[in-house]
């Protein structure tokens, strides 16, 4: 039966005016007729005649003229009448009535994205808890934790939580790491906000213009660029432009700055950067918090502040920063993110624009308007949070059938070149960490204090990482590029914002895990060219099975998330990459294991 990752040239999404193949397989059984493919958008359908190249294979060639989002069928003139044919479980192709469409995304143009940015690894830096070297001058209105190894405040619901505890986690302290980094792969280091501020998350922004001065210097962030490039690794920083601090030189609300700010005064020049009710306590903010002012973004000041010559972008860029990960990208207008794009793609065409999207990016509907991201003049990727839902729920499940539907979704709607540098995540500041997720040890009746103080330990614990390493294979050798979030590879644990924001545990780390990742590191850094192939699922539902096939090179991954050791067999010549062994046509897969097989060369 049909499958569109096999049977549909080109992989994935299309642009307008690209030619593209498709084959239609179907059992000389039906004694079809006539095939036709049905292709449709919100205002029109079109329909095709497909050409029979043999009694088991239909054949088309077609080009779609305007860009957009598509949905197509087939139908079969068959021996018993017409046999419709729409979307299974898997993604595959089956016949019945109202069943899902496959999707067709029709991008405006053919376009590129960074070539350094592919077949990478992320390691995403939570600034204020990765790593202290040195003391740098605290002046929040908060506290310094005097231990690295404290818990981090945490209130329960109800009570204020302020985000006003810091650990004082640094750039030097990143730098010092720069090995560490290096050991695991990585090629691009993703740091969360780093502009002054006065929390510890930095998403209140006080000043676009300057680095916190808790996390160091305009000339120890250069030190870092220039030390990580050095060591085949880039920076890319969270651009979060949706809002401001109140606690900012735009806004003013506390009177810290010189400035007149749009709190103080209707004649600030601010003032019309923000939306008030009722001047000048009640304004428009980011999901009711009052210390996250939302911006008017359609001001032409505050744009040219972000992306005029002497503006924010054009600034850190110009200082090397090699990519931006645009925080809650969808409450960015569309002509927002349109002129953020061209101005960081004119500073450096080789940039990576990576936006935050949590659900399939190509379909995504904010505020009534759908956003445009992959037609060509937006973003280059997302975080794959889809991929992430996926992951998690096989390494628990273990449905294959599933998992394989959902990726292969992602695969069909994304162009080729942002699914190689979609940023890849099995969790974030954002969410639940990871082996948590993955233990699921009962937190039924615990409040949020009481969830701080879980210790993961026993079944709970081995269970956890038993899932955790087949997650990894996944996430290692799919399309797109894994990023980790700092210390799960150490083990470290926690529960929802901000127990998910503990210190990274130097000297506590989980030592089996920690190999683990440094090991898958190492594997898919030698297998570059393989991961940046095309994906393709065969047919067996008994454990995962992809191939990566980029021109003569080829690489096999078998997940096995079941109690029972299963034997595959192939006709190559393969090297098992974890053990370095070569295999003759057969391998085995543990119970709860995984093998990695590359093509021999000749």
């Amino acid at each position: 039966m049909y499958n569109p990752l096999i049977n549909k040239k080109p992989y994935g999404a299309t642009a307008v005016g690209k030619e593209n193949y498709i084959e239609f397989p179907l059992d000389s059984v039906f004694g079809a007729k006539r095939v036709r493919f049905i292709l449709r958008s919100e205002s029109e359908t079109f329909t095709y005649e497909m050409s029979k190249k043999r009694d088991d294979l239909w054949t088309l060639t077609f080009k779609v003229e305007k860009a957009g989002i598509y949905h197509y069928r087939f139908e079969a003139d068959a021996t018993l009448g017409i046999c419709y044919f729409g979307q299974g479980e898997d993604g595959n192709a089956v016949c019945g009535e109202w069943l899902p469409e496959w999707q067709l995304t029709v991008s405006e143009i053919d376009y590129k994205t960074p070539e350094w940015a592919k077949g990478g690894i992320i390691y995403h830096i939570f600034a204020d808890r990765f790593c202290k070297v040195g003391d740098n001058v605290f002046d929040k209105d908060g506290f310094l934790h005097a231990d690295w190894y404290e818990l981090p405040t945490v209130a329960n619901n109800g009570e204020a939580y302020y985000a006003n505890d810091y650990f004082g986690g640094n750039i030097k302290g990143i730098i010092s790491k720069l090995d560490y980094l290096k050991s695991l792969g990585v090629t691009i280091i993703y740091l969360s906000p780093i502009f002054e501020s006065f929390s510890n998350h930095r998403y209140d922004t006080g000043d676009y213009f300057k680095i916190d001065p808790l996390f160091g210097t305009e000339e120890e962030f250069k030190q870092l660029i220039e030390k990580a490039k050095q060591k085949g690794m880039h920076v890319m920083l969270d651009g979060v432009f949706n809002h401001t601090g109140s606690d900012s030189v735009y806004f003013n609300k506390k009177g810290r700055y010189d400035s007149i700010g749009a709190y103080q005064s209707v004649d600030s020049p601010y003032y019309d950067w923000y939306y008030f009710y009722k001047f000048p306590d009640e304004y428009h903010c980011w999901w009711g918090s009052t210390v996250v002012p939302t911006v008017n973004k359609s001001n032409p000041d505050y744009r040219q502040m972000i992306f005029g010559e002497n503006g924010v972008l054009k600034k850190w860029m110009k200082l090397g920063v090699k990519g931006w990960r645009l925080d809650v990208v969808d409450e960015l207008p569309i002509d927002f993110v349109y002129l953020l794009s061209e101005c960081v793609k004119t500073t450096d065409s080789d940039c990576l624009l990576i936006g935050e999207v949590w659900e399939d990016a190509s379909t995504k509907v904010a505020y009534d308007q759908w956003r445009p991201y992959f037609m060509g003049r937006q973003l280059d990727g997302v975080m794959n949070y889809p991929f992430k839902e996926a992951i998690l729920s096989y390494a628990i499940d273990g449905n294959v059938k599933k998992l394989k539907g959902r990726l292969s979704s992602i695969m069909q709607n994304y162009p080729k070149q942002s699914l190689d540098v979609l940023l890849n995540m099995l969790g974030s500041h954002d969410t639940v960490r990871v082996i948590n997720t993955l233990a699921e040890y009962p937190i039924d009746g615990l409040d949020k204090k009481g969830r701080a103080s879980v210790i993961l330990s026993g079944e709970y614990l081995d269970r956890a990482k038993r899932r955790l390493k087949i997650a990894l294979a996944l996430l290692y050798f799919l399309p797109g590029n894994p990023c980790i979030y700092y210390g799960d590879e150490a083990g470290l644990s926690g529960y929802e914002d901000p127990i998910n924001r503990r210190t990274y545990p130097w000297g506590f780390e989980d030592k089996e895990l920690l190999d683990f990742y440094k090991k898958i590191g190492e594997i898919r850094t030698m297998l570059k060219d393989e991961v940046l192939g095309e994906t393709y699922f065969d047919d067996d539902d008994t454990l995962v099975h992809f191939t990566r096939i980029n021109g003569a090179k080829r690489l096999d991954v078998y997940v096995n998330n079941s109690p029972v050791a299963v034997t595959k067999t192939f006709d190559e010549r393969c090297i098992e990459m974890w053990s370095g062994k070569v295999c003759l046509n057969e391998i085995k897969i543990a119970p709860y294991g995984f093998a990695v097989l590359k093509k021999a060369e000749k």
